[in-house]
């Protein structure tokens, strides 16, 4: 699908979460420093009336909607970490089952239909969600921009890596968040 498109979305990804799955023990305490600056980039994005794009694990389970993945989420022992950035009723949502999510997935075509050609990557797990969503944008000939605050990694090293590696090899913007700006849409 040809992109190439000027408009830009935010894609959240992974971020509706149980965290009870491995590692998130690891992942949690980097969940909790990106958050609020998660909440701050999607309200500036809603301001700006900027697609908001949750692109989020079904964690296989194959009958659930993204209205019942929030549900769960917001019922488990983390939920001040999807309050404050859930979904409101203007937001767009993916249900992904591998890690990137553009894998078998109607997100290049969501964005091709959104005038999209650029997407701002944030949320979880950077060296792993992250890296490999930003290399299929990449691959499909999309502006990436990374802001290296609104990401949360289970691995600090991996993460530093995956971040170098999305730069160099991928040609991502790796930014604060608040250097993320989000022009008006035009028409």
């Amino acid at each position: 699908m040809p992109t190439g498109q000027g408009g830009s979305a935010l894609v959240v990804i992974d971020m509706i979460n149980t965290y009870d799955h491995q590692d998130a023990e690891l992942l949690v305490p980097s969940a909790e420093r990106v958050v609020p600056v998660l909440a701050d980039l999607i309200g500036r994005a809603r301001a700006a009336r900027t697609p908001v794009i949750y692109a989020n694990d079904n964690f296989g389970l194959w009958r659930s909607h993204h209205g019942e993945r929030v549900e769960a989420a917001l019922a488990r022992p983390h939920a001040d970490l999807i309050e404050p950035i859930k979904p409101d009723d203007d937001s767009l949502f993916v249900v992904k089952a591998r890690h990137s999510i553009f894998y078998e997935t109607p997100m290049s075509y969501l964005l091709w239909q959104l005038g999209v050609g650029h997407v701002v990557l944030c949320g979880q797990v950077t060296e792993q969600c992250v890296l490999y969503s930003a290399l299929d944008a990449h691959i499909r000939h999309l502006d990436v921009t990374v802001p290296r605050d609104a990401v949360a990694c289970i691995h600090l090293h991996l993460e530093d890596a995956a971040l170098e590696m999305m730069e160099r090899n991928m040609g991502a913007r790796i930014v604060r968040a608040r250097e993320v700006g989000f022009p008006p849409p035009t028409g």
